[in-house]
């Protein structure tokens, strides 16, 4: 079968796909903050819609949306909502596969084209942004919208292209079968330490659900004021879930002077917001209970790791891939979760992204290991078994080489008579016999005969000892190749 050959573009058709997907990406992007917006806005009762009010102010929720910090005249605002940067990111992923599908595009290589025309747009026009924003009441630094931006979306192409540009297959292929397993598992490890996360803040907010209810209404009779509180909740859903996973880690998280571990439970004021409900309202004495749930993970990775090979070492190494791979996620997570909050009460929004990472290594390498030693196949005692087989066999040499000089005595005997009885043939004699002489020859007939029954006892009882050494040799066969095998055909030392 022929194989299919991608479609061939010109220069200028190929820059055209690429601008059309990098204009694309960000239209359809500010778009939808857009039409976010004027939903909110028109759904609010005192708010003053326009399309011009909804444009501009679309313009700074697009910079969050890459998460770009902010600056009002109140301070600092870097603690952004996830979830519109993990949409945005969804859809520059799946503009950027489409386009290298468009293109035809297949090596590691090509995908340069794309990723760098997309976070080429994107990092333009957040810099064009922060500098038409100013010193106005919204603003955000030129350099930090400009590389923030670029990061996102660059980040974002990278994952839609790569797949389809064997950018994972060249990864998959640098690493040996112990690293992939590895990294497998801590992949599953640490979507296992955020499903945990989502159960902690589930489990508070059903458990506080009435206080949840009591701030939403709060918070305002309209709908327009309902919606826009019930989005703003929604929207940092995914910063509660990684304090979540601090918080099952052991690291915990901080809020102005409102710490939150397992370990120790620091009270104070916490802003209005119904998603808030979820923080325990004092210190419960089986809170480090919940430490368990990353025990169980940790004893997970070492059970997914422990056929991996058969050496232990080698069943270390890939939990020791899996944790670093957990350190590094819940590195960038708690990194991005957190930030400054203004200047008020509630500044910062901590989430320890160093402390999360040791404690997440640390919970996958102590149980993984011990569990991955453990219940991972032990080697035989090869050793011991030779060392048995060895003596067997010097054993079984040292008889036989007793019976093989016994045989060498034997025949040497043997050959000594047959000379006797050609020199007795040979000879002769011209002396008349006499009576003496016929008893002489009686006495040869029986002494021949005595010899013929000898030879017949020798011949049996080297059948015999034949047979013996036969069955030795078959011993000694059963013995010692059960061990070469054990052994995978090392030579014996």
């Amino acid at each position: 079968m022929e194989s299919v050959r991608p479609p061939e573009f010109s220069r200028a058709e190929r820059a055209r796909v690429l601008v059309a997907a990098a204009c694309g990406s960000v239209v359809v992007g500010y778009a939808a903050v857009a039409a976010l917006l004027a939903l909110v806005a028109a759904t609010a009762t005192h708010a003053a819609f326009s399309t011009t009010g909804v444009l501009t102010a679309a313009a700074p929720a697009w910079l969050a949306a890459h998460h770009v910090p902010l600056w009002f005249d109140a301070g600092q605002l870097g603690v952004l909502p996830l979830l519109p940067t993990a949409l945005l990111m969804l859809l520059v992923g799946r503009t950027a596969a489409g386009t290298a599908d468009r293109l035809g595009l297949y090596e590691p290589l090509q995908a340069r084209s794309v990723v760098l025309s997309i976070a080429g747009a994107h990092a333009f026009v957040g810099g064009t942004i922060a500098l038409l924003m100013g010193e106005g009441v919204v603003r955000a630094t030129p350099a930090v919208a400009f590389f923030g931006c670029a990061a996102v979306s660059g980040v974002a192409a990278t994952l839609g292209v790569a797949r389809r540009c064997g950018l994972v297959e060249v990864i998959f292929e640098r690493l040996d079968p112990i690293a992939l397993q590895g990294l497998r598992s801590g992949f599953m490890a640490l979507f296992a330490f955020v499903s945990a996360g989502a159960f902690v803040v589930a489990f508070g907010l059903v458990t506080s659900w009435s206080t949840a209810s009591t701030l939403f209404d709060q918070a305002g009779p309209t709908v327009g004021v309902g919606l826009g509180v019930w989005l703003l909740c929604i929207g940092y859903l995914p910063n509660a879930i990684i304090g979540g996973l601090s918080y099952v880690a052991g690291s915990g998280f901080s809020m102005g002077v409102v710490e939150v571990t397992p370990m120790r439970f620091t009270p104070g004021s916490v802003p209005g917001i119904p998603l808030l409900a979820a923080l325990p309202e004092k210190e419960f004495a089986f809170s480090p209970m919940v430490l368990v749930l990353a025990a169980a993970i940790g004893a997970f990775v070492g059970w997914c790791c422990r056929k991996v090979a058969d050496r232990p070492a080698s069943r270390m190494r890939a939990v020791l891939v899996a944790a670093v791979t957990v350190a590094v996620g819940c590195l960038v997570l708690a990194a991005t979760a957190g930030g400054r909050l203004a200047a008020g009460a509630f500044d910062p929004v901590t989430v320890p992204a160093g402390l999360l990472a040791l404690l997440a290594a640390s919970w996958i390498l102590v149980p993984g290991m011990l569990v991955a030693w453990l219940a991972g196949p032990r080697p035989k005692p090869v050793a011991a078994v030779v060392e048995a087989d060895d003596e067997e066999f010097d054993e079984i040499e040292d008889e036989l080489a007793e019976e093989v000089d016994e045989q060498l005595d034997e025949d040497q005997y043997e050959e000594e008579l047959d000379d006797e009885e050609e020199f007795d043939d040979d000879e002769d004699y011209d002396e008349p016999v006499d009576e003496h002489d016929l008893h002489d020859e009686d006495e040869d007939d029986e002494l021949h005969d005595d010899e013929d029954d000898f030879d017949d006892e020798l011949d049996e009882l080297e059948e015999a000892e034949e047979e013996d050494l036969a069955e030795a040799e078959a011993e000694l066969a059963e013995t010692v190749e059960p061990a070469d095998e054990d052994l995978d055909g090392e030579p014996r030392k």
